[in-house]
């Protein structure tokens, strides 16, 4: 396979294409000229990306003739909120942002929904760009339109669906990652496989450990199939009205530990979802739908490359809390959580048909580390 390859993303007239592989970001100006309606482009990023990569893209940008400015906002999930949210607007029209300029959203998955959301919003929505520089942002938040910040009643829940014009996943960019970010990333990735693609989630068991260890190829391959299973599901159903549901594996249990962490560092979005997988497959058998193997197999996997896979201790885990994070949660109907379980690895579906006396048990085991 070729060093970059390039995926679309097919919404007919808002088609766009992702961009994968090394060396991308010193080519940023001469991918995203095709979609600049004018020279003015304002990145955004974060303090953390900022030293490492900034100077690099705003340097290919004036290259391809445009006039970069930019902004940085605080790292961090505590940056997904109203008050950031006013700030980069007032930030975007300080600029003198019109509707013809263009706004890079150059980070993770928080710079890139808050960016977005802004985006979105701004003279009632100005075009963006995507430049993922983590592997949880590149396989899965940065593809596929969903915007948004938190608030005190959950994740994500004020947001708007705002498709960027292109994606930009430079795969060196994940070589200054720490460990457990890369490991954040890594459980969206599972997700895939787990969801339907049971050879994708063998081939992980087999060369999991050298992607996150930093092997350039099976990072690049890793990358690439998450984008394609994404793409293939969001040009199928853009705003969620049904199988793009599949993609929140996990993530319902996911929402409410992370809310219950205060959306801190004490429990990053893809740990979180690395037990809640688990969550979701352990509710599977003890329902009878799946194999009680095949949720031993997942949790064997995340704990083998060094992800979490059961509640972590020293702290008390409330059920009752748990469970009205659950009921706050976005994909909540007529009073029902939906939930995305399985049959088996590779085999996931939806339904909002889960006895509350299996959830309350299930949450019990878990909470009591079992």
């Amino acid at each position: 396979m070729s060093a970059n390859e390039t995926v679309t993303v097919d919404l007919g007239e808002r088609s766009y294409p992702i961009h994968i592989g090394p060396g991308l970001l010193d080519r940023a100006g001469e991918l995203i000229r095709p979609v600049m309606r004018g020279s003015n482009v304002l990145v955004v990023t974060d303090d953390r990306v900022a030293p490492l990569y900034l100077e690099r893209v705003e340097r290919s940008l004036a290259a391809a003739g445009a006039t970069p400015m930019h902004t940085v906002m605080p790292a961090g999930e505590k940056t997904k909120d109203f008050p950031h949210l006013e700030a980069l607007l007032d930030a975007m029209l300080a600029a003198r942002t019109e509707r013809g300029a263009l706004v890079v959203a150059l980070g993770g998955g928080v710079v890139g929904d808050l960016t977005g959301f802004a985006a979105a919003i701004l003279l009632r929505g100005v075009d963006f760009v995507q430049i993922p520089t983590t592997l949880l942002a590149q396989v899965d938040s940065s593809v596929g339109g969903k915007t948004g910040i938190n608030t005190r009643h959950g994740k994500n829940l004020i947001g708007a669906f705002h498709q960027p014009r292109l994606v930009l996943a430079d795969t060196g960019a994940l070589d200054t990652l720490d460990r457990r970010q890369m490991l954040a990333g890594y459980a969206e990735v599972v997700k895939y496989g787990v969801i339907d693609d049971a050879a994708f989630f063998a081939w992980l068991e087999n060369n999991g450990a050298r992607l996150i260890e930093g092997d350039p190829e099976a990072r690049r391959q890793a990358v690439a199939v998450s984008c394609r299973a994404k793409a293939r599901i969001v040009a199928a159903d853009e705003r969620e009205g049904g199988v793009r549901a599949l993609l929140n594996l996990g993530h319902t249990f996911g929402h409410a530990l992370e809310a219950e962490c205060g959306f801190s560092d004490e429990m990053l979005h893809g740990e979180a979802v690395a037990i809640g997988m688990v969550m979701a497959l352990r509710l599977s058998a003890r329902l009878g739908l799946a194999p009680a193997d095949d949720a031993e197999r997942l949790k064997r996997h995340l704990e083998a490359v060094g992800l979490p896979a059961a509640l972590p201790g020293g702290r008390l885990w409330e059920i009752p809390r748990l469970l009205h994070h659950m009921e706050g949660d976005k994909k909540v109907k007529d009073g029902k959580a939906t939930f995305v379980l399985a049959r088996g690895i590779g085999q996931s579906f939806l339904t909002r048909e889960v006895p509350q006396a299996d959830l309350i048990a299930l949450l019990a085991e878990m909470a009591a580390g079992r």
